[in-house]
């Protein structure tokens, strides 16, 4: 590739706002990150204990508690002992917190409710091998003797989709702990020191960031690809002579080097049609192209999409994720229904999606409780939609992992096809608008 002018990188580097904002948000202060810990799962049990006992500095008393528990047991059965409502209503000012007893990431003991909670933390880890089961057998045998406990509850806590292979224990994600968040900790109801405020917002933008929830992210990603697409020729010369991740070439290589939205993919030997939306180091995401016909492509407008990835209700993306030991890692591929204005359309997108999946008796199909309630805006639904690299650093390892992921979730991918057409009322045409 020809080196680009002098005019052109002046034009980019020299006094570009555009450029100065990126800059900014890349170099603000998070001391999480600073420290290296925002993908450290000990690092997020610590957090999480300190926000759940009600005895800590963060002065909330057992609200944060409370709310965490009643998110996870909300929709679950309601003859099982506490349930939600009776958490809400609760008095546990005298829980305790204990980390890592017994292996155990975080154990609740209430007395004074004759409650125990175990909760289970995944951030980028799976669950082993009746870990949940041995858990829940060494609670009970070990507080079977007294008689201040009568229910043991389990809560397993994951950054992405994953269903507790044990059914005592309730599925919550961190999506939830964002919302939980600003609902009850940075709503401005409780008043907060401004020590411990700052630390929650910190907090809060690391996970939102993990869990793609950070609306501030969107736009500057947004704002990105206009940049790129003002700066291509000067970006594509840094891109090809600057550093690339293994993965992002693994990606080049299955895609072809560099796209634009809205560029058709189709991978060589799999049968399906990616409609090219962004990609970064360790990403990449697309739009089935069955998915993108059906929403109108280029020509409707979805209130609430504006700054969401292409503007559509849904997205699918790969990403890659090291499991920080022995270099090992996995390839997951994540679909979501996202943050359309008009309630009762997101709903009956959801249930479709459902519906769907269950005619065509897929499994891997499956949205967490409550996706559909109002005031949710992010819902993921593939299940075990993860493969495994022996070694992030290995491009043939990653190629491979992503053509088998996708080959994999190919019915998945068509079922919804098929339900999307009838939305498309729901969109407005970029003609009249």
């Amino acid at each position: 590739m020809e080196a680009p002018s002098h005019d052109e990188l002046e034009s980019l580097f020299v006094n570009n706002e555009d450029l100065d904002r990126i800059r900014a948000h890349l170099g603000r202060f998070n001391p999480i990150k600073t420290m290296g810990m925002e993908r450290m799962e000990i690092r997020h049990s610590a957090i999480l204990a300190w926000l759940l006992n009600p005895q800590e500095t963060h002065r909330m008393g057992d609200k944060f508690l409370k709310a965490f528990l009643a998110e996870a047991l909300r929709g679950r059965d309601s003859s099982s002992s506490p349930s939600a409502l009776d958490v809400s209503q609760a008095d546990m000012m005298d829980a305790e917190i204990r980390r890592e007893w017994r292996h155990i990431d975080l154990l609740v003991l209430s007395p004074r409710n004759g409650w125990i909670f175990i909760i289970e933390n995944k951030f980028d880890s799976g669950q082993h091998s009746n870990q949940l089961t041995t858990y829940m057998d060494v609670v009970t045998s070990t507080f079977s003797r007294t008689n201040s406990y009568h229910s043991i509850r389990g809560v397993f806590l994951t950054l992405w989709d994953e269903e507790p292979e044990d059914p005592r224990y309730a599925p919550i994600q961190y999506t939830s702990i964002c919302e939980l968040l600003e609902q009850h900790a940075l709503s401005g109801r409780h008043p907060l020191s401004t020590e411990v405020e700052t630390f929650l917002r910190h907090y809060l933008d690391v996970i939102q960031e993990a869990t793609g929830m950070n609306q501030e992210q969107e736009l500057l990603e947004k704002l990105a690809r206009k940049l790129y697409r003002d700066h291509k020729r000067v970006l594509d010369f840094v891109v090809e002579h600057g550093k690339s991740t293994d993965f992002s070439m693994a990606c080049d290589t299955i895609f072809r080097e560099g796209l634009d939205y809205p560029d058709v993919m189709q991978p060589e030997g799999i049968d399906l049609e990616l409609v090219f939306c962004h990609s970064d180091a360790q990403s990449i995401s697309f739009l089935p192209k069955t998915w993108f016909d059906a929403f109108g492509q280029d020509d409707y407008y979805w209130h609430g999409c504006e700054n969401w990835w292409a503007g559509f209700p849904m997205i699918m993306w790969l990403h890659l994720t090291s499991d920080g030991e022995n270099g090992a890692g996995k390839v997951r591929l994540v679909a979501e229904v996202g943050p359309i204005s008009d309630h009762a359309f997101r709903k009956s997108l959801i249930d479709s999606i459902r519906n769907a999946a269950k005619d065509q008796h897929l499994q891997n199909v499956g949205f967490q409780r409550g996706a559909s309630d109002e005031g949710r805006r992010y819902s993921k639904f593939f299940k075990k939609n993860t493969v495994a690299v022996n070694d992030v650093h290995d491009q043939d390892a990653i190629i491979t992992a992503i053509k088998k992921i996708l080959i994999r979730f190919t019915p998945e991918i068509n079922a919804v096809a098929e339900v999307l057409p009838q939305f498309i009322s729901h969109g407005q045409s970029q003609i009249s608008k």
